[in-house]
């Protein structure tokens, strides 16, 4: 849910809306965390600050906001 709040809040226009909530979705999938998870919201901001860049690939979106905190996807 966290992602959603802070698109919101922003001005984005719908292409830039699709790739982070993709990458949002993907992002929690892969981590296995429950939306109710409060890591839920730095994921969202750090990809809302990936985006911010100018990345329109939501899987390379998702990666660079994980990587940015440092976080790795469960083993499958």
């Amino acid at each position: 849910m966290a992602i959603y709040k802070l698109i919101a809040n922003g001005s984005f226009g719908p292409e830039e809306i699709k790739v982070m909530t993709e990458a949002y979705e993907e992002a929690l999938i892969d981590l296995g965390i429950d939306r109710n998870d409060p890591l839920t919201e730095l994921i969202a901001k750090a990809i809302v600050n990936v985006a911010a860049t100018g990345e329109r690939n939501a899987p390379i979106v998702k990666e660079r906001a994980l990587n940015a905190l440092g976080v790795r996807p469960r083993a499958a």
